[in-house]
Order: structure tokens, then sequence, then C-alpha cells
């Protein structure tokens, strides 16, 4: 099955603590379902210090299911992915506006 969301794609969290929020997909793990994203299920880890990094409570961000999230429209309303073809090429579109996401 086609990827629906990929890395660098601006989402919108659907459901759990974090609803509402936005940010940008940083990377995708598909096998397992999930993806991270900037700013959202950020927790807390406690880094030891080395010779090269400060140690201390750092935030982080931990991955999130894939179908609590939406892909952000030209409106900034979250909109599903379609998929059609142009020409010879398959490309992912925005089903609420029907621009193209792919360029």
């Amino acid at each position: 099955m086609a990827a629906k969301l990929k890395k660098g794609d601006k989402v919108i969290v659907l459901a759990g603590k974090d609803k509402g929020k936005t940010g940008e997909i940083t990377s995708v793990n598909p096998a397992a379902g999930k993806a991270i994203v900037d700013g959202v299920n950020v927790a807390i880890r406690h880094q030891r210090q080395s010779q090269t990094a400060q140690g201390g409570r750092l935030p982080k961000a931990l991955p999130i299911q894939l179908s609590n999230l939406a892909l952000v429209d030209a409106n900034g309303k979250a909109t599903r992915v379609g998929f059609r073809m142009e020409g010879d090429k398959k490309v992912r579109f925005a089903k609420t506006t029907g621009d193209v996401i792919d360029a």
C-alpha cells in the first residue's frame, strides 16, 4: 500500500493528549505504523553526561500512531490523502482542496 503520510508533511493530531497540535513529520516507521512529529508526544528523558554532550533532563519526541494524524491542507484544516494519475505518474493530493501534495 502506498504511503499517505511522508517525511516533511505538515500534519495535525486527531486524537490523544496532543489533539489539535500541528507539526512536521521527521521520520516514519511504516512497519510499526508510527511517525515522529516535531513538538507532539514529547516526553522527558534523562541523559547521562558525556564528553561531547551535556546531560540532564531532555525533551524527546516519541512516535505517534499514523491513524491519529491527518495532513494539513492549504486552508490549515485536516484532510484525507488521495492518489491519482497525472500523465504516467502517481501523485498524492488533498481530498478537500484537490491540490497536489507532491510537486
